[in-house]
């Protein structure tokens, strides 16, 4: 840019003022008050003091528009940008516009306009004497950077004839890069402006030292104005005049948070967006790096680097290190004295860049800002800063995590030895907390990509069981190449087990077998015995369920022998997996149970894996057990790290699913709720797709028709993924278009589960309850038959494999497909066959349609005591549909049911609750009588209320109920 100077003939200045800077009011009242003033005769003198960027330039610019318009004359320069920066440079420039006579001789022959050298200046004066004046400034002794006072008192004399002409304006923008020698001309001029109509404006960066703008700064007549940054409504209106678009409160917030209200950087962002036709929408501004936006980045950069080598050698210092540093860190890395350090980040402070914290710390205003610096650097640059950053934070003692931070930045130190341990300690950090993406980036950083062959077997082991989940194809490959560069045999063990996993993930189980029987070959030759080859058929049944054509391959080529002891954990691990998968398949239930017991029983949190303890559950659940299932998932539940266990999602999924099995709605609730902490339908993994089918069926059971409609709409339709778990979101979804009224949509979802649930060999009827909303879909839909195939095999099939809860859900059903006078017996058995569970739900509903039933055929007496039963057991384990369903039953019976009663200690009334803690402390019935004023037959119709409501069959029972509900020292506390 070059530095524009000199007066415009008054006939041709322009007139009036251009765009006014945005709020800047205070600071054009003042212009126009000063020019004014000066325009009347009097002196004025302002100083304009601000970080770059700020509108210095701008306002100054509208200060010379100002006293155009008043007629002024007008003398202005950019100092610093004539050149070489020779004495008295800066005052040549901006006197020589004026056309003055100084002692009958031509302005510009006084000032060396035609540029003879100003190094002429410098020569000692003729000792022949003579008069200076004839001689011109020449003559002078300007002695370098010190002219001498008959040099100042002669520029000044120009200054005051050309004042004498007309009013003066002199404005110097940039004043701080002037020459010392036009410093103290300027200077000078100041103290001497009395009586003289002069105008002189100056404007400096913030943090500047001259000592001769010091004193200017220090005059009375000097105003100093410091310009403050804009704010989000002046952002606005900045779009406004540049883009001419309205925008949002959000965007302007976000792009002052950007900017930190600088006006240079505010501009240089708006017109970015606008010339690389990025929408002004504040999530995009929040979002995209600065690096992206070309424009941006080019202004900011430039910004930076007006300042001195130290100051940005600071920044990018703070940008390697990130957000919160401290002094001492930030000094350290950037080389710097911890002074130094503190002013240059107090320079970067006022340019609006960086932003000091509460805690003494240091921070970039805006990620944006930060990238900009980071991106300003060479890859060089930043790989070397990275990897100083990275050992000086590990010899302060820092985390793996905060370390391995800056390695993944610093390719050139991530190799070393000390480097890739802490890589690899970041990366198990990140498994436990069930980030395997990131333990991939953390792991590849320090295994050369050119030499993974000969990398460490080891560290090859551990990134191919990261990138199992993440990368299917390089976790085989590096396995691969850990196998066989491995020599340790219990290494070789290992390698075999997870290759063959990752194999059978994608569906090679070809491959996965032949190196089972490799296993079982080598650990025969070891001192470990068979017991790898035992747990790694364990972990293929387990990698099989991720891979539908794997795991029907792998259920062809290996054993289901249930008859292991489970001395040992691997053996447990084993019979797990198989159990079941037996279940599953209804396939020796019995024999099922039997193994999943036995690794319940004998398993400890010390020796035995969650995953396996979670499948022998798993089996339980299959098998029509949830209670017993529901026990071993709380004790994995309370036993894992609910932050670090990457499976305490899928625990709380399948405790939740027991939990809605048994009619503990409140608690499936709960459960499943947390399952799905922090995700969305869309990002949801297997696992937590389990945890959406329990948390819609159990939102249906509720009557919560709303709440499973949003959830569900979050969720990807068709899903892609194929695996099992899936299934069951297809299924609630069938169950929720049939509780829209929509049968034929439901009936589509329910065939689609049919399918999958046959490819996935989970045949059982007690897997999953598609078949019974299914049976239920064809009844709306008229199609009687259909729904009485499905009861018959799900009848048949529960009875020959003891499954208590299937058989009376179908029989349920199946009395749904029958007339009037059919319906009762089936149901009567049903409810004799799930009073034996504890399956609450499937027996309220039950009860309620045998009372419908009867209450048709016209036993109103019995269809009464029947239908209160359920309507009670409805409200008591919170399901208002059929609650609601059995009200209206009830009063069709000629009923008047005054309130439900629910379950529990909650149910209690406070006459209850006293009764029952009197007489769990073992007093009779005359006593507490006469303790509560009640008659004995008012205790004993308590009493009778109390053992049904908590579900006892008498008073020794009532004690060890209340202490474990925490009600009965309660009692003593009143």
């Amino acid at each position: 840019m070059t530095a524009v100077h000199g007066s415009v003939p008054r006939e041709r200045q322009p007139r009036g003022q251009g765009p006014e800077p945005v709020e800047r009011e205070g600071e054009l009242a003042l212009f126009v008050e000063l020019t004014r003033r000066t325009a009347a005769g009097d002196p004025a003198l302002v100083m304009l003091e601000g970080p770059d960027g700020i509108g210095k330039t701008t306002l100054l610019r509208a200060l010379i528009a100002q006293a155009r318009a008043e007629e002024l004359r007008v003398v202005h320069t950019t100092a610093g940008q004539e050149g070489e920066r020779l004495p008295l440079s800066t005052a040549h420039t901006l006197l020589a516009g004026l056309d003055a006579d100084v002692g009958q001789k031509p302005l510009t022959a006084w000032t060396h306009v035609d540029r003879t050298p100003l190094t002429a200046w410098t020569r000692p004066p003729d000792p022949a004497g003579g008069n200076a004046r004839s001689r011109g400034l020449a003559c002078y002794d300007v002695d370098g950077e010190n002219p001498s006072f008959g040099v100042l008192a002669e520029l000044h004399e120009v200054v005051r004839s050309a004042a004498a002409d007309s009013p003066l304006v002199i404005v110097v923008d940039d004043s701080e890069e002037a020459d010392t020698a036009s410093l103290r001309f300027l200077a000078h001029t100041a103290r001497r402006l009395a009586g003289l109509p002069v105008l002189l404006a100056l404007a400096r960066r913030s943090g500047a030292d001259e000592p001769a703008l010091n004193d200017v700064a220090a005059l009375p007549l000097c105003r100093l104005v410091r310009p403050r940054p804009l704010t989000s409504e002046g952002i606005g209106l900045l779009t406004l005049r540049l883009l001419g678009s309205e925008t949002d409160a959000a965007f302007q917030e976000s792009c002052l948070a950007a900017t930190n209200g600088n006006p240079l950087l505010a501009t240089r962002l708006l017109t970015a967006l606008r010339e690389e036709r990025l929408p002004l929408t504040a999530d995009h501004v929040a979002s995209v790096p600065g690096q992206d936006i070309h424009g941006f980045r080019l202004r900011a950069a430039d910004l930076l680097h007006r300042h001195p080598a130290v100051t940005v050698q600071a920044a990018r210092a703070l940008a390697v290190l990130g957000d919160r540093v401290t002094p001492e860190n930030g000094a350290r890395l950037a080389l710097l004295d911890s002074p130094v350090f503190a002013r240059s980040l107090l320079a970067l402070v006022s340019g609006g860049l960086v932003t000091s914290n509460s805690d003494g710390s240091w921070s970039f205003s805006h990620a944006l800002l930060r990238n900009v610096v980071l991106g300003d650097m060479s890859d060089d640059e930043r790989d070397a800063l990275h990897g100083r950053a990275a050992r000086l934070l590990h010899d302060d003692g820092a985390s793996p995590s905060d370390v391995a931070e800056h390695l993944c930045h610093a390719p050139s130190t991530a190799r070393q030895p000390w480097a890739a341990a802490i890589l690899r300690d970041a990366a198990r950090e990140a498994v436990l907390r069930a980030s395997p993406v990131r333990a991939v980036e953390l792991l590849r950083a320090c295994v050369p990509e050119d030499a993974e062959e000969a990398g460490d077997p080891s560290l090859l082991l551990e990134l191919g069981v990261a990138e199992m989940r993440v990368d299917a194809e390089a976790s085989v490959r590096h396995l691969t190449a850990a196998l066989e560069g491995a020599t340790e045999p219990k290494l070789r063990l290992e390698a075999l087990g997870v290759l063959a996993e990752a194999l059978t993930r994608q569906g090679q189980v070809g491959r996965a077998a032949v190196l089972l029987a490799r296993c079982r070959s080598e650990a025969a030759s070891t001192a470990s015995g068979s017991a790898d080859p035992q747990l790694m058929e364990a972990q293929l049944l387990i990698a099989a369920s991720a891979n539908r054509a794997a795991y029907t391959e792998l259920l062809q080529t290996v054993s289901f022998d249930l008859s292991l002891p489970g001395d040992t954990p691997e053996q447990r691990a084993l019979l797990a997996t198989r159990a079941v998968i037996s279940a599953s398949r209804m396939d020796r239930v019995a024999e099922a149970v039997a193994a999943a017991r036995t690794v319940v029983r004998r398993s400890t949190a010390t020796t035995d894996a969650p995953v396996f303890l979670g499948a022998a559950a798993s089996g339980l659940l299959y098998a029509d057990l949830p209670h017993e299932a529901e026990v071993v998932y709380q004790r994995l539940v309370i036993g894992v790290d609910a932050l670090l266990d990457p499976g305490y999602r899928n625990l709380l999924a399948l405790r939740a699913e027991a939990h809605q099995r048994l009619g503990a709605l409140g608690e499936a609730s709960r459960a499943s709720t947390a399952a799905l902490a922090g995700m969305t339908g869309a990002r949801a993994t297997p696992f937590e797709a389990l945890a959406l089918a329990v948390r819609l069926h159990t939102l249906l059971d509720q009557g919560d028709l709303a709440q499973a409609t949003l959830l569900e709409a979050g969720i990807p339709d068709p899903v892609q993924d194929d695996c099992w778990q899936w299934n069951e979101v297809v299924s609630a979804r069938g169950r929720l278009w049939l509780a829209k009224e929509d049968p034929t949509r439901a009936l589509a979802h329910f065939e689609e589960c049919a399918r999958m649930q046959a490819g996935w060999q989970r045949t059982s009827p007690a897997v999953s309850p598609w078949w019974y909303w299914a049976g239920r879909t064809h009844l709306a839909l008229g199609d009687r038959a259909s729904a009485v195939a499905l009861a018959e095999r799900a009848v048949a099939d529960a009875r020959s494999a003891g499954l208590p809860c299937a058989l009376g859900s179908g029989l349920e059903l199946w009395a749904a497909t029958m007339s009037d006078d059919r319906r009762p017996a089936l149901l009567e058995e049903a409810e004799q066959v799930l009073m034996g569970t504890r399956a609450a739900l499937w027996l309220a509903r039950v009860r309620v349609a045998r009372g419908q039933a009867l209450q048709r055929l016209g036993y109103k007496k019995a269809a009464r005591e029947v239908l209160r039963q359920g309507w009670e057991e409805a409200y008591g384990v919170g399901s208002l549909p059929l609650h609601t369903v059995a009200h209206r039953a009830l009063l069709a019976t000629g009923a008047r049911p005054r309130r439900p009663v629910s379950r529990g200690p909650g149910a209690l009334t406070q006459s209850e609750s006293q009764v029952a803690r009197l007489a769990a402390d073992g007093r009779s019935n005359a006593y507490i009588a006469e303790t509560l004023f009640v008659t004995r037959r008012t205790v004993e119709v308590h009493l009778t209320s109390v053992y049904r409501k908590l579900g006892l069959t008498g008073r020794r029972e009532l004690r060890d109920s209340l202490e474990s509900q925490g009600l009965h020292d309660a009692g003593h506390g009143q």
